[in-house]
């Protein structure tokens, strides 16, 4: 089992920036793929982000290319979403999942772990 604790939600104004963090524990080796999805109310989860956590190779959806940022941190078994220049339709409730698969996985039947989600709210 992998258990993932998100943080770093809040309250921001158009145009900010906010760092998401999600911890990793449990039977972390067996993580290959972390990614970040969201889900704004009434709406299907989607995907954001993810990254490999042996090569660093990043993902993104083309809703947030060139606004956020994946990275993770091995030693701290933590994956990273930095959101930048955001915008009022990036309001959602933000999940970090892990799966043991490698690659470009954008759906959520993909992932075997999910946190419990962190609510990011842009105002305009």
């Amino acid at each position: 089992q992998v258990q993932l604790v998100e943080s770093g939600g809040g309250l921001v104004q158009a145009g900010g920036s906010l760092r998401l963090s999600c911890a990793a524990s449990g039977r972390t080796f067996s993580s290959k793929t972390m990614a970040w999805f969201r889900q704004a109310p009434g709406k299907e989860r989607d995907f954001v982000a993810a990254i490999s956590w042996s090569g660093g190779i990043t993902y993104y959806a083309d809703a947030v290319k060139g606004r956020f940022t994946i990275s993770r941190d091995v030693a701290k078994n933590t994956v990273y979403l930095q959101m930048n220049s955001l915008k009022p339709e990036d309001t959602a409730v933000y999940y970090c999942a892990a799966t043991v698969a490698v690659g470009y996985i954008p759906r959520t039947s993909g992932y075997d772990y999910w946190g419990q989600g962190t609510q990011v709210t842009v105002s305009s």
